[in-house]
């Protein structure tokens, strides 16, 4: 599709060039409040932290893109109560608009706080529900992976592809430990004892967005989690999908804005993934 047509610019402002614009400068932002942080909060339990950094680089999103686009919708993570059903009520409330903004200013607080340099800013936005840009800038890196609905993803202008591997045994993974101590956290450990001895190797870094981008550039072959939240996968999902990935829940549904267990891989490995992770889903029911 034409940038000129469609859903992807309104008048002279192209949605992408403003996303881009928007995530590089809150992630330069963010940068300067490395190790300068003064307030450290928990939300949904002692794992899932915020701090005013986050709080301050959602706001710079938000005024950026309302600037932009005043009439659209916004739905990030700081400005939506803790916890699972929060995030759903919001969500549901959100989407019923043609166009939605979908942000997590820090996708790896976590990391963020103890210097780890493994975090994004992650910004998405979706026309009618389907999603037609997708960024994730990681600001320690300065690597700014880029998507659009029908265009390809890309990084520092070359076009992304996902790995070749085509077995669960030539594999290199990533997942995460979810802050949900009830649901969560419990099915990614039994997942991760399950189906780490299968692969080349697993990784946890702390950024489902990144781990996603690193789908897209052919880094990772898989990553999958159980119970995120949409502002943590939205724009990851694009860029994997423009990468020639494929993105569905565990389960091998096709993915939607109420996807919570993620599953993206390179393709040729999304069936036996599917397979071996419904073992797990059984065994926890």
């Amino acid at each position: 599709m034409n940038l000129h047509e469609g859903p992807y610019k309104i008048g002279s402002k192209s949605f992408t060039a403003v996303a881009i614009n928007t995530a590089a400068k809150a992630g330069e932002w963010i940068q300067t409040q490395l190790n300068n942080y003064t307030k450290l909060d928990t939300k949904s339990s002692s794992k899932d932290l915020v701090t005013e950094v986050d709080q301050g680089a959602e706001t710079l999103i938000r005024n950026l893109l309302l600037t932009h686009f005043p009439h659209h919708e916004i739905l990030g993570e700081e400005g939506v109560a803790s916890g699972a059903e929060a995030a759903r009520q919001a969500l549901q409330e959100a989407k019923k608009a043609d166009y939605l903004w979908i942000i997590d200013p820090i996708d790896g607080t976590t990391n963020f706080v103890h210097g780890f340099p493994f975090y994004s800013v992650s910004i998405a936005l979706a026309h009618k529900g389907e999603m037609i840009v997708g960024v994730v800038y990681d600001p320690s890196q300065d690597e700014m992976f880029v998507a659009e609905k029908g265009k390809g993803a890309y990084l520092r202008g070359e076009r992304l592809k996902v790995s070749g591997e085509m077995t669960i045994g030539e594999s290199l993974a990533a997942t995460g430990l979810s802050p949900d101590l009830e649901r969560g956290l419990p099915a990614n450990m039994q997942a991760f004892q399950d189906i780490a001895p299968q692969l080349r190797n697993i990784r946890m870094s702390g950024s489902a967005a990144l781990h996603m981008a690193y789908v897209a550039a052919g880094r990772l072959t898989t990553f999958y989690e159980f119970g995120l939240n949409v502002w943590d996968i939205a724009a990851g999902v694009l860029l994997v999908e423009e990468a020639g990935g494929n993105v569905t829940d565990l389960y091998g549904a096709p993915y939607a804005l109420e996807t919570e267990d993620i599953l993206a891989t390179n393709g040729h490995v999304h069936e036996a993934f599917v397979e071996e992770l419904d073992k797990v889903v059984q065994k926890l029911s």
